[in-house]
């Protein structure tokens, strides 16, 4: 399989980038994006020269690492699917690929395709957890929950933090990751114990350094966990709650 690709070069934050291309002549349809990513680079490194800079861990779309923009699009073609994933058989012999980094003002470019998405791990620092007393662990059955209610909060809970739905927002709003994160812990017994300030805490952090949501949901539909489109109003809905009751309850 024969494929051009035009993959973003950057030296660092402070360099201007341009797209180099790269002339592969025997790609396989199996291959992931990150692994044409790695053909292409033990070539340069074969040949004394920098390979490309680019982010990944589990390569099995659990952990979020992974970020990269094909042909404009955050991760790839596939809806749902992250990168790791995407295979070159959405391509066609002779097609030309364009790999750059996640573009957002929140996704500062370290190098290549490698950015500092940090702006996600703020907002969590603001409420993306629960506190308990410590010592010995509670029986299961001290805490109800139903199935229909845990099944709700695991479908947010899916989300692993990959920043695609801000590359993929014209705006660069991050509310369906606030939104998933909100509406996990509100669900979770534990979690309501500090439901208005976490809502209150995180959505300020949201709001100081992302964009306004654009309302397309252009965010859901590259999200490779499929956290639904209705965690976004989660932020405006947790956000009132907060308002009105005051102090947590």
């Amino acid at each position: 399989m024969k494929l051009t690709l035009e993959i973003w070069r950057q030296a660092g934050p402070t360099q201007e980038g341009k797209f180099e291309t790269v002339q592969v002549e025997d790609a396989s349809e199996q291959m992931s994006i990150l692994e044409l990513l790695d053909h292409v680079n033990e070539g340069y490194v074969e040949r004394g020269e920098e390979p490309f800079a680019f982010a990944s861990d589990c390569r099995e779309g659990i952990c979020g690492t992974c970020g990269v923009t094909v042909n404009g699009r955050p991760h790839g073609p596939g809806q749902n699917t992250p990168a790791c994933q995407q295979r070159l058989f959405n391509f066609n012999d002779g097609d030309t690929i364009q790999l750059e980094p996640f573009r957002s003002a929140a996704y500062p470019v370290i190098k290549d395709m490698v950015v500092d998405r940090s702006a996600l791990d703020h907002v969590m620092e603001q409420g993306g957890y629960v506190s308990m007393d410590a010592g010995t662990a509670p029986d299961a059955d001290t805490m109800h929950i139903n199935h229909e209610t845990a099944e709700y909060s695991l479908d947010h809970a899916a989300c692993i933090g990959c920043g695609a739905c801000v590359a993929a927002c014209p705006n660069g709003a991050a509310h369906l990751f606030t939104g998933a994160k909100l509406v996990h812990l509100s669900m979770m017994p534990l979690g309501k114990e500090e439901r208005g300030s976490r809502a209150r805490n995180m959505v300020a952090d949201l709001e100081s350094n992302f964009g306004h949501c654009s309302l397309y949901g252009e965010c859901a539909d590259v999200c490779p966990a499929g956290v639904p489109l209705t965690a976004v109003s989660a932020v405006t809905r947790e956000r009132a709650r907060a308002a009105f009751r005051g102090k947590d309850d």
